[in-house]
């Protein structure tokens, strides 16, 4: 008996072999549980890359191969015939920048106005506000294709069809944007703001300086949603541009593919043209994702 032990106790605890490291029970179930979580989690990324993948290799394919069968994944000859033969048959650079220039402005326009409404709806008091948020969220309930029509009648009554203007104005902000914006700056202590009023900052000095620095993963996920939106803009640039000069990316790939004198049922063509429609969408997120992951990883705790 051991010397702490009190006289005439009972032991009920089960005797331990020494050297007997295994895991309990709830822990080896978590141990078995997580390579399986982990197969799955692989499954589905793989499930969801699949037509990306088979996208782009199928960009730096020969004819042969990707008319083949069964079907070849990886090409045993990389070629870039497809992208020379877009080029020469369509004014891809122009397009191009036709797209980076709208993704671009209406990125930069709401990150902007949405921050500065944002702002406004969070930590400034006056008449109207919960109004002004109740039609924030119920712009957010409307269909966006809904507003195609109206959106027409106004550019053109402003005389802003086949221009530039007409392409980003219509959504130079958005409700999502303002509600996103909105709902991270209220996580901002207003003992901070009420600080720096004291020491004599103005409200642009204190949105700018102070607040701006403190929403960059909001600001990181706002850009990467609307640069993804404008980008893959499709109907609105279609309805409201008729100069060819005018056309986005997208809307230049849809109008070479059903043209017959020009993609001639060419896939490798049309890969290659999704493919360079992609790519600036995979540069901007692996740019932004550690923002875009801390700002997902914010939002969880509110």
């Amino acid at each position: 008996m051991s010397a702490t032990s009190a006289p005439g106790a009972v032991s009920t605890a089960p005797p331990q072999k020494s050297g007997d490291t295994r895991p309990s029970g709830p822990r080896k179930s978590r141990s078995l549980r997580r390579p399986l979580v982990y197969v799955l989690l692989s499954l589905g990324l793989l499930i969801m890359s699949a037509p990306f993948l088979w996208m782009a290799l199928a960009a730096f394919k020969t004819p042969q191969e990707l008319t083949a069968s069964p079907p070849v994944w990886i090409p045993t000859e990389w070629t870039l015939d497809n992208f020379r033969d877009l080029l020469d048959k369509l004014d891809l650079p122009l397009y191009f920048m036709n797209s980076v220039f709208v993704a671009v402005l209406v990125t930069v326009s709401n990150l902007v106005f949405c921050s500065m409404l944002g702002y406004a709806l969070a930590k400034l008091n006056f008449a109207g506000r919960s109004k002004i948020f109740g039609l924030v969220l119920g712009a957010l309930m409307v269909p966006g294709n809904l507003m195609l029509l109206p959106l027409f009648v106004l550019m053109s009554k402003l005389g802003l069809i086949d221009s530039y203007a007409g392409l980003v104005l219509p959504f130079a902000a958005g409700a999502f944007g303002v509600f996103l914006m909105r709902q991270f700056m209220q996580s901002i202590p207003d003992e901070l703001l009420e600080a720096a009023r004291m020491d004599g900052a103005g409200e642009w000095y204190i949105f700018w300086r102070i607040v701006m620095p403190l929403v960059k993963p909001a600001l990181a996920t706002l850009s990467i949603f609307t640069f993804l939106g404008s980008w893959n803009n499709f109907v609105w640039p279609l309805i409201a541009t008729n100069d060819p000069d005018k056309y986005t990316l997208p809307v230049a790939l849809a109008t070479f593919a059903t043209d017959p004198n020009k993609a001639g049922g060419s896939n490798g063509m049309l890969m290659a043209g999704s493919f360079l429609i992609v790519l600036p969408v995979l540069v901007v997120f692996i740019a932004l994702q550690r923002h875009f992951t801390q700002g997902i990883a914010t939002a969880g705790m509110k």
